[in-house]
């Protein structure tokens, strides 16, 4: 049995080195890709031909000075647009603006639903003070500048009852 259980433990520890293996190929891969697109770049120019005075023929990206014939090889097509750097940039800028929308209206989004959950809140507590203030055989203490806890009168539970149901009215829907 232990040779069994060892014998896996090498196939596991096998297959955790193939698949880093794996893993490890992606990155070099990409900066291959990456290497050739950067070397190519400069290649895309236009490539110029002339024979000098001593009669050698002469490549260059840079055309010659002077009176002598020059052959241009393999230039760049010129692009079909030539706005279309514009119209990339601008496209762009309109990406970035949409996402920088997008952003504030779940910002607002979720600031009005906090507020809404927050008046809620405070509703269901008015309502529930509203019933206490509502109940007559319960006496009712407040609290005074002192920190002294006084019975509240029936005048004082009357204003008190009124100020909340007043604040119902005018922030709390019906229910």
């Amino acid at each position: 049995m232990s040779r069994f259980l060892s014998k896996t433990r090498r196939e596991c520890a096998s297959e955790r080195l193939q698949s880093r293996a794996q893993y490890a190929v992606v990155p070099a891969a990409l900066a291959i890709v990456l290497g050739i697109l950067c070397a190519a770049s400069p290649a895309m120019g236009a490539l110029y031909k002339w024979t000098d005075a001593n009669g050698r023929v002469v490549y260059s990206d840079q055309p010659p000075t002077g009176d002598v014939k020059v052959e241009t090889i393999a230039g760049p097509p010129p692009p079909a647009n030539r706005n279309a750097v514009k119209e990339m940039a601008n496209k762009e800028a309109e990406s970035k603006k949409q996402k920088i929308d997008a952003a504030d209206n779940a910002k607002k989004t979720a600031q009005t639903r906090a507020d809404a959950e927050k008046r809620i809140g405070a509703c269901k507590d008015a309502r529930a003070e509203l019933s206490t203030l509502s109940s007559d055989p319960v006496i009712l203490y407040k609290t005074n500048e002192k920190g002294e806890a006084i019975t509240m009168d029936d005048a004082e539970r009357r204003r008190r009852r009124e100020t909340v149901e007043t604040y119902i009215r005018t922030n709390c829907s019906a229910g």
